[in-house]
């Protein structure tokens, strides 16, 4: 009697409040979604920096002649010698970090600045001799690039040592700060949902205060009278939450599959495991945040 005297209580309180009700439903949806999106976007970017990380090199650009006369800085005691070379090349297999050492010519750095660069008008007035020679080192910990700029950097017939993970850093940054403002506006979602909760639970109450008067005389316990407030504002953030997964699937379906993954295909996107696994805290989150808050609202309002 007392459960369906309780389910009674609920299927009212959602019928008076319908349209704050459906307002709290859209707000804890849109914000979920943000939070499940956040959620999925800071998992992507780590395992974007894992797969990138592990493909980038540290390389050593040598001097050449144009570099010996244009670059004094760098290259004042001139063009790399082959003793030199023989000699970077020793350290560099000496060192632990390095994994891997692969040599590139002159002739393959023109080869390959024709492959990547054909459409440019530098293409056609370049020459072998104009390129540098490199050394290119995998790095058994890609974070360890400082080792080979310590020991390689202004060293005789070495202009630059470059780590190419810089390269890919404004990337990662713009990634960042996407998520950044993504839980921005889910945090302000969330105080929006907050308050329309609130304000939900207080009409509420005040309409039905006739009827919570009359079950203080009869004995009901405090927890009993709150009992659906609280259920009526966990079903809303249960819907709430239903809609927000559900958002999460189509943007996986319409946005990451259907037009990021055809356009960058160099990117392993996240599958749906991932977004399967996200869906818990976003129904969690959306169950135990109206909860709480209508029980918050109504330690004040059912207590005067």
């Amino acid at each position: 009697m007392r459960g369906q005297f309780v389910l009674s209580e609920i299927g009212t309180g959602l019928r008076r409040n319908l349209t704050m009700t459906f307002a709290v439903i859209v707000s804890v949806g849109v914000s979920l979604a943000l939070l499940g999106s956040s959620l999925l976007a800071n998992q992507q970017i780590s395992a974007m920096k894992g797969y990138w990380y592990d493909k980038v090199e540290v390389a050593i650009y040598l001097c050449n002649k144009n570099d010996a006369e244009n670059d004094p800085e760098h290259c004042d005691r001139g063009a790399v010698t082959g003793q030199q070379k023989r000699e970077i090349e020793a350290d560099l297999k000496e060192l632990g970090v390095v994994e891997k050492v692969y040599f590139e010519t002159k002739e393959e750095a023109f080869k390959h600045y024709q492959e990547e660069f054909s459409d440019s008008p530098l293409a056609t007035s370049l020459t072998p001799d104009q390129m540098q020679e490199s050394f290119r080192i995998k790095l058994s910990d890609p974070t360890r690039y400082d080792v080979i700029a310590s020991a390689f950097g202004g060293r005789a017939g070495v202009q630059e040592v470059q780590d190419q993970r810089e390269l890919l850093a404004p990337l990662f940054s713009l990634l960042d700060g996407m998520r950044t403002a993504a839980l921005f506006v889910m945090a302000l979602m969330l105080l929006v949902a907050m308050l329309l909760i609130v304000n939900t639970v207080r009409v509420s109450a005040f309409s039905r205060r006739r009827e919570t008067g009359i079950m203080r005389l009869v004995g009901a316990s405090s927890f009993y009278i709150q009992l659906p407030f609280i259920l009526e504002a966990a079903i809303a953030g249960l819907i709430g939450a239903g809609v927000a997964c559900g958002m999460l699937l189509l943007g996986k379906l319409v946005l990451i599959d259907g037009f990021l993954a055809e356009r960058l295909q160099a990117i392993n996107f996240v599958g749906y495991d991932a977004v399967f696994g996200q869906m818990p805290w976003v129904v969690a989150v959306g169950v135990a945040m109206p909860s709480l808050a209508a029980f918050l609202t109504l330690r004040k309002y059912l207590n005067v």
